[in-house]
C-alpha cells in the first residue's frame, strides 16, 4: 500500500514542500503549538488510512501489556522518601490502561511503515521549527497503541520524549478525554509547586481536549503534565503514538519502560549508565 494512501494528502500535503496549502497548515501548527504546545489537524487520516491501522491494533489487543503495578508518581519512578509524603514525587495515582508495545508490529505493518515516512518527520520537525527530528530510539515504545477499556485510565504525567503525536484510531463510547496541563514545567526547573497544583485538584490551568478518529495531534509532553480521563462503554480506546526526539539516541530508563511495558531490552542494558538526555529533568 502507498503510504500516500493512508494520509489524506489531498487535504494536507505533507509530502510536498513548497506547497501552498502545506505552508498555511504549518503555519497554523505552530500558531496553536506557540499558544499552548498543542495542536490538532483533523481527519489527517484518510478512510482507508483509519480502517487500515484500527484493524492492525485490533487484531494485536491480545497481545496489550498490563502492568501489575497501578500506582506511579508523574515521574514514574519510586519517589523520594527524604521528601514530605505531600510532595510530588511521593503522591502515587491509580494507572489502569495498557500498551501495545512498538516490537508488536513488524517492519511489514503499516503503522510501522507510517512512522519511518520521511515526509512525516520532516512535516513535523518545520512544524516545531527544527532543522531535523529523529525516530525515538526506544525499540519497546517508539511507536505504542495506548489501550483503554471500560474504568481504565492513564493518569497525570509527563513524556519522557520530547514531541509526540498522537492519531485517535478508535474513540470509547463516552470518557477516554485528554487534559493537559501546559507548560508547567520547563527544562530548568521542576516547579514542583505547580505540579502539586494541579494533583490536588485546581483546574485553572488544565484544557480538556476531544479527539475524533482520524485526528492527528501534536503535543508538547515533556513539559505539559497531562492525562486520559477514565473510559466507559464497551468500545475499547485506542490512540496510536508516535514519538519523535530532537537528538538521536534518546532512550527511555529501565526503570520506566520496565514499570510501564513490561520488558527491556539489550539496549535499554547498553545505554543505562550514558543515555541521551534532552534535559536534566528527573524524567
Amino acid at each position: 500500500m502507498d503510504i500516500r494512501q493512508i494520509v489524506d494528502v489531498s487535504s494536507y500535503p505533507i509530502d510536498q514542500p513548497g506547497d501552498t496549502a502545506r505552508e498555511k497548515l504549518v503555519s497554523d501548527v505552530r500558531r496553536h503549538l506557540a499558544n499552548d504546545g498543542c495542536a490538532v489537524i483533523p481527519g489527517f487520516l484518510s478512510p482507508r488510512g483509519l480502517s487500515t491501522l484500527c484493524a492492525e491494533a485490533r487484531v494485536r489487543l491480545s497481545k496489550t501489556y498490563y502492568s501489575p503495578d497501578r500506582r506511579c508518581n508523574v515521574y514514574f519512578d519510586q519517589g523520594d522518601p527524604e521528601l514530605p509524603q505531600s510532595h510530588p514525587r511521593n503522591r502515587f495515582l491509580e494507572r489502569s490502561n495498557g500498551f501495545i508495545t512498538a516490537d508488536c508490529f513488524g517492519d511489514d505493518s503499516v503503522a510501522r511503515k507510517l512512522y519511518y515516512w520521511s515526509p512525516l518527520a520532516n512535516f513535523i520537525a518545520h512544524c516545531l521549527g527544527r532543522d531535523r527530528l529523529h525516530i525515538y530510539a526506544d525499540p519497546v515504545s517508539n511507536m505504542i497503541v495506548n489501550v483503554g477499556r471500560a474504568e481504565e485510565q492513564f493518569n497525570w504525567h509527563f513524556d519522557t520524549n520530547e514531541f509526540t503525536i498522537t492519531m485517535l484510531l478508535q474513540a470509547a463510547e463516552s470518557g477516554g478525554e485528554f487534559e493537559y496541563a501546559p507548560d508547567l514545567r520547563s527544562p530548568q526547573d521542576e516547579r514542583y509547586d505547580a505540579v502539586g497544583r494541579v494533583l490536588d485538584g485546581d483546574r485553572s490551568t488544565v484544557r480538556r481536549l476531544s479527539l475524533n478518529p482520524g485526528d492527528l495531534q501534536i503535543f508538547l509532553g515533556r513539559y505539559a503534565l497531562h492525562r486520559v480521563t477514565p473510559v466507559a462503554g464497551r468500545r475499547e480506546r485506542l490512540l496510536l503514538i508516535m514519538s519523535f526526539t530532537e537528538q538521536p539516541g534518546v532512550i527511555g530508563s529501565i526503570e520506566r519502560v520496565k514499570r510501564l511495558y513490561g520488558k527491556v531490552t539489550q539496549a535499554h542494558l547498553d545505554g543505562a549508565s550514558g543515555r541521551v538526555r534532552s534535559d536534566a529533568l528527573i524524567d
